[in-house]
């Protein structure tokens, strides 16, 4: 217990206390001892107090219907389980049987309960100061990025249903880098699209680095987009061929690097340099 007490910046006084918001209620009924349901009850109340308070104070220009739709999109199953994993609570759970034969991992909806028991159980074993304490310094950044979209499609959204309009498509996003002391680290996030490399986010934490990621690829759909019309189909004069000079249509898609000085458009390819001439 003393390394997850560790990763969560809190020493109980009350050791049982912390045992029981990590039981589940398949070990509780296996050994008859109590679960963290209550536990769990009272933190969930507690988490949305303090991230209520939070939000209210630290953005006054949102309104009240905005306010709601931060909490709900930070206060939620998934970013509890990100919090649960990046702890490591599946390390500490207490489960039954049921819960562990023939699966690979823990469920989502127990990891991200066992938070909100852990956050009750902090403050009964201390004060609301603890509890809140360990709430905003784990949901601080993701309160940050769901203020600057909320109202509007997150940028990973828009970007996929851009893409999605092409047809069948695979968005994959990865951590390429961290940089930066641990307090103070920086992501570095690398949006691919159908194996291609569209660009790079950087930010505090993963999601905001997806999100700068997302919004330049974004961007650099819409130039292309925007100048489509300008290079799609001109007729182009290929040097390297080998072939009899003749002029045909070219096309220009999506990663590919257009170049343009005066009447000459410069367009690489794989490997390759291709330099056509306008036609005026």
């Amino acid at each position: 217990m003393k390394s997850l007490e560790e990763n969560i910046g809190y020493t109980f006084k009350n050791k049982e206390l912390l045992k029981r918001a990590l039981t589940h209620t398949s070990y509780a009924y296996e050994k008859g001892v109590q679960s963290n349901e209550k536990l769990e009850f009272l933190g969930d109340s507690i988490l949305e107090f303090i991230s209520s308070i939070y939000i209210y104070q630290n953005y006054p220009t949102l309104k009240e219907g905005e306010m709601t739709k931060v909490r709900a999109t930070v206060v939620c199953e998934d970013s509890l389980y990100k919090i649960a994993t990046r702890l490591k609570f599946n390390e500490f759970l207490y489960l039954g049987n049921s819960e562990i034969k023939g699966k690979e991992q823990i469920r989502k909806a127990i990891l991200a309960d066992s938070v909100e028991a852990v956050i009750a159980a902090m403050y009964l074993d201390s004060n609301l100061e603890e509890a809140q304490r360990f709430i905003i310094d784990n949901l601080k950044n993701e309160i940050e990025v769901a203020t600057k979209h909320v109202g509007q499609k997150d940028y990973k959204t828009v970007l996929q249903e851009k893409l999605q309009a092409h047809g069948t498509t695979s968005i994959k996003y990865e951590i390429i880098d961290e940089k930066g002391p641990d307090h103070a680290k920086i992501f570095v996030s690398q949006v691919e699209w159908n194996g291609k490399k569209l660009a790079i986010g950087e930010g505090k934490s993963k999601k905001i680095a997806e999100m700068e990621a997302a919004r330049k690829a974004i961007n650099i759909i819409k130039w292309e987009e925007a100048n489509m019309e300008k290079i799609y189909s001109i007729p182009i004069k290929l040097e390297k061929t080998g072939e009899s000079e003749k002029n045909i249509f070219f096309p220009v898609s999506v990663n590919q690097w257009v170049f343009y000085t005066y009447n000459c458009v410069f367009v690489f390819l794989t490997n390759s340099v291709y330099v056509g001439f306008r036609k005026f």
